[in-house]
Parts: structure tokens; C-alpha cells; sequence
């Protein structure tokens, strides 16, 4: 009868603790290379790499292994002089489980870096690379810190239909699906969900993916992508503001606390109106902003509220500041858009007039309007783009950087 290996199997993140030991190592091949008869496989793993050394006849073995095969060695952990690890690994076996092709489509090795696209397409091999593997730690490790933040703050986590039978901000930008004969259409956020849930639960937020049926083919959009919501009851614009500004200085210090190489925003985020922007950069009142005129406005800021927009700019359900404005904000990081929001209409009358306002039909509205007759409270709430902010956090310039598998309208696979 066979004897099952007694060794214990180890990662690369505990060589040190193993030191002196014979251990079992899993696992892939990133580097060979050969100094007379003794070989040196530089080995990955998902938590990092180490040298392993091996000589006689196992050196031989070695010296031909394609680059990312995947392999099982045994050996003993030693004090290294290698800048890749403190500690590498002498080995005494090594089965090569599954050889890799000897032409690959990028090689996670190499100092040139592949096109994004080559990358997107290979992304499972392309995480082999170790600065494009902290892209999608880090964005684990935000996911985590935002959600820890919010249950502080008494947030509620809520799901909420992807397939919904009405547009949930009017417009024509959503995909329509055939729901068992009936039209439906993908959700492009959770809005009215989360508004009708403040009734009761008081606090709620909500991450998840949503889907924008847009021809845009920029940096920073895609077609699905991942959004984190909040709406609260019994607070108004500047409450929700503050939540928000919280959140961001919250991720950048936990984020630098487990390591992360980031310079925080140690300052209170400054807050311009619309108009302000507006007679900054020469655009007429009433006009959208385009992304040359925030570009140009914020080339030299950081974090930066934009509120008082024109109520004819944002959707239905914001809540009118006078004839013309409305209570509403968006967060912005130089000329980039990361999170919008404001206080929303709580009164049935004044939300149907506003439904009116902007050509949408109250009657295709009924089932969300009939919560308004029942004592809806003062609310507010935003919307984070989040892989936007993992653009910024990690300050890659294309957002199919920061996205494993990015949907836009070029591209559905892989």
C-alpha cells in the first residue's frame, strides 16, 4: 500500500515560520534560470513568490519546465540572498503536475508589459503578474472596508432586483430583455428600491453590478459595472455629503494601514456650486458639464463636491431647491465623476409633477408612487461608481484596467 506524503504543505507567505523544515510547495513556474549544473525556478504562488534551488539530475528536470507550468516540489527551507524572498526552498523532488504551452498569449514574466486588451482577453494568466494581481486584492480589500463602514454607520445591506419591469431614471440608455413575453429591461441602479425601503428599514446600502446601455466607448465607462448605493431616512444633502467624504478618508487610511502605498486626503473636501463651475471654465448656465470643461476646472484638485445643479440635469426624483436648482451633488476627483446624489422628493404630489416634467408616464410608475402615500420620510442618498475609485486608488488611467472582465459595447468576451 502506497504511504500518503507526510510532509506539511506550505505557501510562499510562511517560508519563514518553516525555516529548517522539509515541506511540500504547489505551485507555478514564473522564471527559469541556470547557473552551471544548478537551476533556479523562481516559483509563484497567490501569495507571492520564492526561489527555489536544484541540482544534479533535478536540475536538469528543471532546466527545460515551460514558464507557468504548474509544479509540486519538496524540500527544505533555508535562509535566502535572493531579493524575491528572505527564504528559498532546496529541493529534494519535483513533479511537474501540468506543463504549460511553450508560446502563450502574454507572458506574466516579462518587464513589457502586454496591451490592455491582450490582457483583458488572458486575464486569468495575466493575474499571474504580480503588480496586476494587487489591482484586484486591493479592489477585495475596498469592498470589505466599505462595507465594514457602513454597517458602523447603521447601514443595512439590501438586494434588489436586477430585472425590472420600469426605468428606474427614465431615458432610453437601458437593455431590454424579453421576460416570458413581457418587456423587461436590466436595472441601471437600485434608486427606487432603495428609496421605497427607507420607509422602514431607515438606512440601507447596496453593492452591486448594474448595466447602462450606452455606445460610449471612453476610459472610464462601461456598460456593466459595479456600484455602491446608500439612501437614508431623516437626512438631508449635506448629511449624505458627509457620509460620503467619511467613506473615502475611511478607505485611503484603512487601505494604508494593510500596507497599500497611497497618499490620503488630509483635508475637508472643498465644495463649489454648478455655477461656480460654470463661470470657471466659460459654460453657459443650464448646459451639462462636458468632460473637457471638468477636465479643465479640475486639473489641479483632488476630491471636490460639485452641488446646486440645474434641476433639469438630474433625474426626477431629486428634490427642487427653489425653481431652477435643486438639492443635489456630485463628488468629483479631478475631472472625474465618482458619485452623485442629493436629497430626494418624498411627497407623492410633487414627485408625480416632476415624473410629468421630464415625459414619463406617473401610471408606469404606480406601484413605486403608491409608497409615497405611505408616510415616506425626508431622504437622501448617492451612488459610487466604484470602479471608478479603483481607478483612483490605484491610479490606472483606463477603467477595463481595474474591471476582471469588462463589458462595453466592443466587447462580450470573454
Amino acid at each position: 500500500m502506497k504511504k500518503e506524503n507526510s510532509l506539511k504543505r506550505v505557501q510562499s507567505s510562511e517560508l519563514g515560520e518553516n525555516e529548517g523544515k522539509s515541506v511540500e510547495l504547489h505551485g507555478w513556474v514564473h522564471d527559469v534560470r541556470l547557473l552551471g549544473k544548478i537551476t533556479f525556478l523562481i516559483v509563484g504562488d497567490p501569495f507571492g513568490y520564492y526561489q527555489a534551488v536544484l541540482k544534479g539530475d533535478l536540475a536538469e528536470k528543471a532546466s527545460n519546465i515551460p514558464r507557468q507550468s504548474y509544479v509540486v516540489l519538496r524540500g527544505k527551507i533555508v535562509k535566502s540572498k535572493s531579493k524575491i524572498n528572505p527564504f528559498e526552498v532546496q529541493v529534494e523532488s519535483l513533479d511537474i503536475v501540468n506543463e504549460a504551452d511553450k508560446v502563450l498569449p502574454l507572458d506574466p514574466a516579462s518587464k513589457v508589459k502586454s496591451e490592455l486588451m491582450t490582457k483583458v482577453n488572458n486575464r486569468p494568466l495575466d493575474l499571474r503578474d504580480e503588480e496586476e494581481r494587487k489591482i484586484f486584492l486591493m479592489r477585495a480589500d475596498v469592498l470589505n472596508v466599505i462595507r465594514e463602514f457602513l454597517i458602523h454607520k447603521g447601514f443595512i445591506e439590501v438586494d434588489t432586483p436586477k430585472i425590472i419591469a420600469t426605468a428606474s431614471e427614465g431615458g432610453a440608455e437601458l437593455f431590454k430583455v424579453d421576460y416570458f413575453g413581457k418587456p423587461a429591461y436590466l436595472a441601471q441602479s437600485p434608486q427606487l428600491y432603495k428609496e421605497e425601503l427607507v420607509l422602514a428599514l431607515g438606512r440601507v446600502f447596496e453593492i452591486a453590478h448594474y448595466f447602462r446601455a450606452e455606445k460610449s466607448n471612453t476610459v472610464k465607462h462601461l456598460n456593466e459595472f459595479m456600484s455602491v448605493d446608500i439612501e437614508s431616512a431623516m437626512m438631508l444633502k449635506q448629511d449624505v455629503m458627509k457620509i460620503l467624504e467619511e467613506l473615502i478618508k475611511y478607505i485611503y487610511s484603512s487601505l494604508k494601514s494593510k500596507g497599500y502605498s497611497l497618499e490620503e486626503p488630509n483635508y475637508t473636501f472643498p465644495i463649489y456650486t454648478y455655477e461656480e463651475v460654470c463661470k470657471s471654465v466659460g459654460v453657459e448656465f443650464g448646459n451639462d458639464l462636458t468632460t473637457d470643461a471638468l477636465n479643465q476646472f479640475g486639473k489641479d484638485k483632488g476630491f471636490y463636491f460639485i452641488v446646486e445643479w440645474p434641476l433639469s440635469l438630474k433625474p426626477f426624483y431629486t428634490m427642487p431647491k427653489g425653481e431652477k436648482l435643486s438639492e443635489s451633488f456630485d463628488l468629483m476627483y479631478k475631472g472625474l465623476e465618482l458619485a452623485s446624489g442629493g436629497q430626494r422628493i418624498h411627497k407623492y404630489d410633487l414627485l408625480v409633477e416632476r415624473l410629468k416634467a421630464n415625459n414619463l408616464d406617473p401610471e408606469s410608475f404606480k406601484e413605486h408612487l403608491k409608497v409615497y402615500k405611505w408616510g415616506m420620510p425626508i431622504h437622501s442618498g448617492w451612488g459610487l461608481g466604484f470602479d471608478r475609485l479603483m481607478m483612483v486608488l490605484t491610479g490606472r488611467n483606463n477603467i477595463r484596467e481595474v474591471v476582471l472582465y469588462p463589458r462595453d459595447s466592443r466587447h462580450l468576451a470573454p
